[in-house]
């Protein structure tokens, strides 16, 4: 077995931490749009799931199904969906097949919104000066890197 390297404990050498450090500093960076929107960023998130759904719907449209896309337990997901849904974006509702799966649609408010994130998120990179290419190429990696993570477990 190999000996570790000498710097591998350190704190600027962990790749978990950096990933850790880059997604606050984004979410911090969205933090103001979000704002205009009346949203957090976990709310955010949820919303933006929803609006892919309404272009191309899972089979069933339930928190199960938003859970596995978010990686978020139904713990964790249903008082941000009940948050929501005392804004009047989203509406659920208990399947009258089977009472324990909830089905969600948004509300006319919740569709509108979509049409605010256009314009906010279009300043938010231009006010960035980040390189919309090493962007893109970021979040491949990190998607690869995901990927052979969850292969993992």
């Amino acid at each position: 077995m190999n000996p570790l390297p000498a710097d591998a404990l350190k704190l600027d050498s962990q790749l978990c931490f950096k990933l850790y450090a880059a997604s606050r500093a984004v979410i911090r960076g969205y933090k103001p749009m979000l704002d205009q929107l009346g949203l957090t960023y976990p709310q955010y998130l949820v919303m933006l799931v929803l609006w892919e759904w309404q272009e191309t719907a899972p089979e069933q449209p339930t928190v199960k199904a938003l859970g596995e896309r978010l990686s978020l337990d139904s713990g964790t997901l249903t008082p941000l969906l009940k948050r929501l849904e005392q804004l009047a974006l989203v509406q659920r509702q208990r399947s009258p097949r089977d009472e324990r799966e909830v089905h969600l649609s948004l509300t006319q408010s919740g569709r509108a919104l979509r049409e605010q994130v256009g314009p906010l998120k279009a300043r938010l990179l231009c006010d960035s000066g980040i390189d919309l290419d090493r962007l893109g190429e970021l979040r491949d990696g990190l998607d690869h890197l995901l990927g052979q993570i969850r292969a993992l477990t």
